[in-house]
């Protein structure tokens, strides 16, 4: 698959989930009263938002490193912050499932793009593209987003 098809697609994806997730949560006032179930639910938001903006400034800058970079360095740090405050918050709700058990992944998933996006020689080591190291990374994210997603929506937290 072309790189620039990759992220077209993934971008309207995840765009397409924050929509979807907004008519979820509107009728969800009941979720705004819990803190862990608000966090939780701006959670699930963020996780298919971030992976968005970054996918389109991927799009937007495949000829011009320093947009795609600077998006992804911004991103990085801002999911590191929002994921890592979300595990302190959903720990102590105490839910059992298996996103929440292994939700550290986020974080170092976001640490791992920030990595490449600051560096991005070291993909080249490993025989990828800066932008395809960045898509594999993406698509763990998404797929961690998906298990934020049912975990919450089958949880009691």
């Amino acid at each position: 698959m072309d790189i620039s098809t990759f992220y077209a697609v993934t971008a309207a994806t995840c765009f397409t989930l924050v929509g979807l997730w907004w008519s979820v949560v509107k009728d969800k006032l009941e979720w705004f009263t819990d803190e862990a179930r608000k966090r939780m639910a701006g959670g699930v938001y963020a996780s298919f938002l971030i992976p968005g903006v970054m996918s389109l400034a991927a799009q937007v800058g495949l000829d011009n490193p320093l947009i795609w970079q600077g998006v992804f360095v911004i991103a990085a740090g801002a999911g590191i912050s929002y994921s890592s405050r979300l595990i302190q918050v959903t720990r102590k709700a105490d839910p059992k499932g298996a996103f929440s058990r292994n939700s550290w992944v986020v974080p170092v998933i976001y640490g791992l793009i920030l990595f490449f996006a600051l560096l991005p020689g070291f993909a080249r080591l490993l025989g990828l593209h800066p932008l395809q190291m960045e898509g594999l990374l993406l698509a763990g994210l998404i797929l961690c987003a998906h298990a934020l997603a049912w975990e919450f929506m089958t949880s009691s937290v």
